[in-house]
């Protein structure tokens, strides 16, 4: 069954090839465009192009397939194109041609498009609560190991002191941008699409705030040609705002490989959380933070696929669109493995102390010294230069007392102010008022 059938059949090659993977990929979507079809038909009712005993009708087995859809028990029949003509399949199916009715005043494009907004509002919003309690672990890792002291790198060579609570609370406050950037990203998924129909809009009287308010949405796409050309648009925003998640995880994890190695020795993972070699018996890899890495980094990549499949078409719809979805749709899923897969290594990571005695760390204090010389009045330069002939003499002996104040430093981490940060940035999603939106559209 196709919505746009006619008299001739299509070439079962070329229908292969059209269809690709949407029977597969819809299935994701199917959800969302139960709620976008009943919310699109209760407008349809207030507008007079449905009987209330109609509504009545198709809203009732519109909720039926939303529970079979909840059961995993919903799916593409074999020669169904795709998630909307199942559904309206099994309309018509129940009450005969009254389910034909839920088509008026939209076309596969706009309904495809709310599908897309309403699938990434939901997914923007678990990735964001996976980002909290990664954010959470990684501040509660700062505090607790924020005496801690660790060397830090400039150049890959040893620089000055830090310690393991600038280094998670480091992480901790990346996230807190990234959950910006992610904030940003939801704010253009959510908003309405829906009656911009095939992208010109439609000669019924419908009432697109009435569906924009019953979808919890913040607001409408307003223009119907700039709705259809967000397609594309609205997956690459939001795909960058996941490759920003993944970047901080990436790094994240490099630091962890890095710094679980012999030559650092800097942290550890269980035994049971790390992997062997075929041929050495010795090896402990940390197989775990190598794939967050590469899914991470495979992540970053799909902000460009997505650019390259769209940035040289013009306004209106083109069937292009439709391959954004096979790398789209499943980045929700592989970032909120990679998020608690990170969250689940960070829990149980073990943290060496008193790295800093090691002698070929001595160096590491030099800048300490020239604060000190800095103190007793010599000016900087000066300090700079006799504190490196010391060293090239062989006559520095490091002082290791520390004494950071300043905010964000050693000893004044700021992660209550970056917990507030984070905080507010959570605070600015609409969650509830999804939430409660969806509740009524089903009840």
């Amino acid at each position: 069954m196709k919505l746009w059938q006619k008299e001739t059949d299509v070439n079962k090659r070329i229908e292969k090839f059209t269809v690709g993977r949407d029977r597969e990929l819809d299935l994701l979507l199917a959800q969302y465009d139960v709620l976008g079809s009943i919310a699109h038909c209760i407008m349809l009712e207030k507008v007079g192009l449905l009987s209330n005993q109609e509504l009545k009708e198709i809203r009732a087995e519109l909720k039926m397939i939303y529970k079979e859809i909840e059961a995993g028990k919903f799916v593409i029949e074999e020669g169904i194109e795709d998630v909307h003509s199942q559904v309206e399949f099994m309309l018509t199916k129940k009450i005969g041609n009254t389910g034909k009715k839920i088509h008026s005043a939209r076309s596969r494009n706009d309904q495809v498009l709310l599908d897309l907004k309403l699938f990434s509002r939901a997914g923007i919003l678990a990735v964001a609560e996976s980002m909290e309690n990664l954010f959470q672990t990684l501040i509660r890792l700062s505090d607790t190991h924020k005496d801690r002291l660790m060397p830090g790198y400039t150049h890959l060579q040893v620089a000055m002191p830090s310690s393991f609570g600038l280094w998670f609370g480091a992480y901790a406050e990346s996230l807190s941008d990234d959950l910006l950037v992610l904030q940003s990203a939801f704010r253009i998924a959510n908003q309405n699409p829906l009656g911009s129909a095939a992208g010109y809009g439609s000669s019924f009287p419908i009432d697109r705030q009435m569906t924009t308010d019953l979808l919890g949405f913040e607001r409408m796409n307003y223009n119907v040609v700039y709705a259809q050309m967000g397609r594309g648009k609205m997956e690459r925003i939001v795909a960058s705002a996941l490759a920003s998640v993944a970047a901080t995880l990436s790094r994240l994890a490099y630091d962890a490989c890095l710094f679980m190695n012999q030559n650092f020795g800097f942290i550890g993972l269980p035994e049971e959380l790390t992997t062997g070699s075929s041929i050495m018996p010795h090896k402990k890899n940390p197989d775990v933070f190598e794939l967050l890495r590469a899914k991470c980094n495979k992540l970053q990549s799909l902000p460009q696929e997505i650019t390259l499949l769209t940035n040289n078409l013009p306004s209106g719809y083109f069937r292009d669109m439709q391959i954004i979805k096979e790398g789209f749709l499943g980045s929700f899923d592989t970032l909120m493995d990679c998020l608690a897969i990170a969250q689940f290594a960070m829990e149980n990571i073990r943290v060496k102390d008193g790295l800093l005695d090691d002698e070929k760390y001595q160096y590491i204090f030099s800048v300490e010294e020239v604060n000190r010389e800095v103190l007793k009045g010599i000016p900087f330069r000066e300090a700079y230069q006799l504190v490196g002939q010391r060293i090239n003499q062989g006559e520095f002996n490091p002082e290791k007392s520390l004494h950071h104040t300043h905010e964000g430093s050693l000893g004044n981490l700021c992660n209550d102010r970056i917990m507030e940060k984070f905080n507010e940035i959570m605070n600015g999603f609409q969650k509830e008022k999804i939430i409660e939106a969806e509740k009524k559209l089903l009840s």
